[in-house]
């Protein structure tokens, strides 16, 4: 019984597809086809594979532009495939291969024969292939990159407002630890609406504030000739950061909303030393709200590159540097072992403290990753709940963990019962 697979290399405009039977013991026999990559051609694409009894499709990870072509699959080809009578376990199945993983020899490159070696190092299992969660998991991906996208445009508006102060020579920024605070913003707008009296700017600034009223003055003195020009340029900068600020919250509660299902996978993890409610949420995004993908820890750690890597070669290993993996996680899991390890009494403080002086601070660091992904996993795959394990935590920091973490989880529009803040004591 013949076994089709299909190869698409594909690219902004166009798509080249190759279909071969791999059952056959001679060289492969390639049906060759080139379209277009607009709507129509996707749905006619997905009638030829149906027409030709494709069985899997493999195609390139070029860029963005392989998602359309993976979501028209996914909509018309997969589920008539996987429907068929005589259809199989494998029947239906869609890859993404790394590009580079399917590069071909200098001078010896052109479209069909992509598409063709794709097939070819599929079933020699030369290929890397890519993790490609549901349609459900993308949209929740989508949501979170896009507000640490923001976030990011967040930092940038307010470099570019710092470089402006001092440009004009004022030197809010030196006496002022967040320059976007509550302190700050009061003097900013101010500035920004034509007040030129430092001595009133200074009076805007919250009691709590440090710096003294004279040092605020000295630090605002340019505000009595500020150029005018300076003014409009630091309220666009100050209504920029606003509205970032806005679309945050916005996605804030559109993601509380998608993943309001699963508001025991978020509490469960957001007990976690180093993560939070917002933590939780990307790393849901990222893995699945019960990691099912992945079959063990040690898989969901490779996948994430938080483990040693392999370079052997004559039985000796060159490198134990870690394989690159899904780079949002990594980052995610990198900024709560930082602040895991701060946590007075967690264990995760007390193997900082054990490893250290011997590995550094960026080995140790590394350490902590590997527990807290495999620790994610453990949480998510078997639903069970974090245990803390380290030194006797005090009672207090334990209320202030709670407080804070029902407060975050009601802002997003999380329903939490006045009895389930036990829950979020570690214990």
């Amino acid at each position: 019984m013949p076994y089709k697979i299909a190869g698409i290399d594909v690219h902004k405009r166009m798509l080249v597809v190759v279909v071969s039977d791999v059952e056959v013991h001679d060289e492969y026999q390639f049906e060759r086809r080139q379209l277009s990559s607009n709507p129509a051609q996707l749905r006619l694409l997905a009638a030829w594979l149906l027409e030709q009894q494709v069985e899997e499709v493999v195609m390139e990870s070029t860029a963005q532009y392989w998602k359309p072509v993976w979501g028209a699959l996914e909509r018309h080809w997969q589920p008539a495939c996987q429907q068929r009578e005589d259809a199989r376990p494998t029947s239906g199945r869609l890859h993404l291969a790394q590009a580079q993983s399917n590069r071909a020899r200098h001078g010896r490159k052109n479209d069909f024969a992509d598409a063709e070696r794709l097939v070819k190092r599929l079933l020699a299992n030369e290929l890397t292939l890519s993790f490609v969660p549901a349609v459900e998991q993308r949209l929740w991906r989508t949501v979170m990159r896009t507000k640490y996208q923001l976030r990011c445009n967040q930092v940038q508006v307010q470099n570019r407002l710092e470089a402006l102060l001092e440009e004009a020579h004022i030197k809010l920024s030196s006496l002022v630890s967040d320059l976007l605070g509550t302190s700050g913003r009061r003097m900013l707008n101010a500035l920004a609406n034509g007040e030129t009296d430092p001595a009133a700017l200074a009076a805007l600034a919250h009691y709590t504030l440090r710096a003294t009223p004279e040092q605020l003055c000295d630090a605002l003195d340019a505000s009595r000739d500020l150029h005018p020009l300076y003014r409009r340029l630091i309220k666009t900068a100050l209504e920029n950061w606003e509205r970032i600020e806005t679309q945050i919250t916005e996605l804030e509660r559109e993601m509380a909303a998608l993943l309001d299902p699963y508001q025991d996978q978020v509490e469960r993890l957001a007990e976690i030393p180093g993560l939070g409610v917002d933590s939780a949420q990307q790393v849901i995004a990222e893995v699945g709200a019960t990691a099912a993908t992945f079959p063990s820890a040690g898989e969901l750690a490779s996948w994430v590159g938080a483990c040693p890597g392999e370079d052997e070669s004559a039985g000796v290993n060159h490198s134990r540097r870690s394989p690159k993996g899904n780079r949002p996680m990594r980052r995610i899991l990198n900024q709560a072992a930082n602040a895991a390890v701060k946590l007075k009494g967690s264990i995760f403080a007390l193997l900082y403290r054990r490893y250290v002086t011997r590995l550094g601070h960026n080995q140790t660091i590394g350490i902590i990753v590997h527990r807290l992904c495999r620790l994610v996993w453990k949480i998510l795959h078997e639903g069970v709940r974090h245990e803390e394990h380290g030194p006797a935590v005090s009672q207090k920091s334990k209320r202030d963990r709670a407080a804070r973490m029902i407060r975050e989880l009601r802002n997003l529009g999380y329903r939490i019962e006045p009895g389930t803040s036990q829950a979020f004591s570690p214990a």
